[in-house]
């Protein structure tokens, strides 16, 4: 593979955030590169005005501040302006760094601490094993690693560096003074009969009393099963969307978002310059250049595709454009790269984080493509997964209004009565997807 090709895949798969960051690095790198017109900004004029204003005001000031200047020109010297920055611009401490400064104050042996480092890098944002701990050193070691780990599950947040949620709630526990009888039997094996209340089951069970499992209840809340995410650095990521769907005259239009996309060029002087005598500076410049325009013609190629993508999907799914949700209708990657006449890979990665506005809401491509479920009706009609899961929707919001509490298997029939036949499991794995609760919890 080229090194030109491997950039093309590349710039195929960017959302239109990452695609702005793209052009900026390679506008840096490539001097043959420039921009013709940006996308649009706040006017210059509307600045201005700002600016005058602002003249006119005194922000921030506060004379128990001893860094306040109403001169608005920093007075300490660089070394005090860096350090300034450096404290302003600080990041949280993630979860491995919060970790690793409590192991470096252990009072360990090298070979040990090597371990307890390996372990706090395995481990993921909830706070898990992301691999078995066990297969990343050799038997001989095993030992001394489950002894690191039972050290590293002490630290704070406490219960990291452990398989799962359940074993995170035991660490917790084993770090209270006097845990209620028979917790750490619930935990492990009667947690689902507790969120459903059966308190006389679980104490006949494990030949407690009924208080002593409230009173395990009580406890259990008090614990994290997630440690690991209170130290989640995730921030929100806004979407823009690649392509907007709109309706003119009862007809779809489906534009291209390339307002946020600036416009490139070729620099016309490395264009002159690629075609002179001078040998060095011609390959110099015919090379920036001829990558100039590989960079343009691959944004050309990924917007192209996208977009004829995008209109394959609009004809597929047109009932779901026209009536709403539960209209999608099974969809594979297979599908769209027929009708575009490209591979299913180039349409997997031209559809993975990009985003299509509609009057329905923004939805994510790859949102359109939708294993299907068989249908019984007459028609041998087909349906997609997500449209079911709609239905199921409609079926369980209509329940919220009569009043009623319908059951899973109840939910599956009526769906059979719709010409849908799934089973119960299915139904209620559909309700899980959507977070809507069983009928016992409803």
């Amino acid at each position: 593979m080229t090194p030109q090709l491997l950039q093309s895949i590349q710039i195929m798969t960017l959302p239109l955030q990452d695609l702005q960051f793209r052009i900026q690095e390679e506008l840096e790198a490539n001097p043959a590169l420039e921009l013709l017109r940006e996308r649009p900004t706040v006017s210059l004029d509307g600045e201005r005005d700002r600016a005058a204003a602002a003249e006119d005001y005194e922000y921030f000031e506060n004379s128990s501040d001893p860094g306040y200047s109403t001169g608005g020109r920093y007075e300490g010297d660089e070394n005090s302006k860096r350090m300034f920055m450096e404290n302003a611009l600080s990041h949280p401490e993630s979860l491995q760094e919060h970790l690793l400064w409590q192991l470096r104050l252990q009072p360990l042996e090298q070979h040990r601490f090597e371990l307890g480092e390996l372990l706090i890098r395995n481990v993921d944002e909830n706070g898990f094993h992301r691999e078995d701990p066990f297969t990343l050193v050799d038997s001989a070691r095993h030992e001394a690693l489950l002894s690191m780990m039972k050290v590293v599950q002490t630290f704070e947040p406490v219960g990291c560096c452990t398989r799962d949620y359940h074993e995170a709630l035991l660490v917790q526990v084993n770090e209270i003074a006097a845990p209620p009888p028979g917790i750490r039997e619930i935990i492990s094996d009667y947690l689902m009969p507790l969120e459903k209340g059966k308190y006389r089951e679980i104490a006949k069970a494990l030949s407690i009393t009924e208080e002593h499992v409230e009173q395990s209840l009580e406890v259990i809340r008090g614990l994290n099963p997630f440690p690991g995410r209170l130290y989640s650095s995730d921030q929100s990521r806004y979407v823009i969307p690649d392509l907007v769907l709109r309706k003119r005259d009862g007809q779809f239009v489906l534009v291209l978002n390339d307002e946020e996309i600036p416009v490139l060029g070729v620099n016309r002087t490395f264009a002159r310059v690629s075609e002179s005598d001078d040998k060095s500076a011609r390959q110099f410049a015919g090379r920036s250049v001829r990558d100039a325009r590989w960079f343009i013609h691959s944004i050309h190629q990924r917007n192209q595709t996208l977009l004829r993508v995008a209109r394959a999907i609009l004809d597929f799914q047109r009932d779901f454009f026209v009536k709403g949700k539960k209209h999608l209708v099974p969809l594979t990657l297979k599908d769209i790269a027929n009708e575009v006449e490209v591979s299913e890979a180039t349409v997997s990665r031209v559809t993975a984080g990009k985003y299509l506005q509609t009057e329905w809401g923004i939805f994510e491509l790859k949102h359109f493509f939708s294993n299907s479920v068989a249908g019984t009706s007459a028609g041998g009609s087909r349906y997609s997964k997500e449209g079911v899961k709609e239905i199921v929707r409609e079926i369980l919001e209509d329940e919220g209004a009569s009043g009623a509490h319908l059951s899973d298997q109840k939910v599956s029939d009526l769906l059979a009565q719709r010409g849908i036949k799934i089973a119960r499991r299915t139904v209620a794995k559909y309700r899980n997807e959507l977070k809507i609760d069983s009928s016992y919890e409803r």
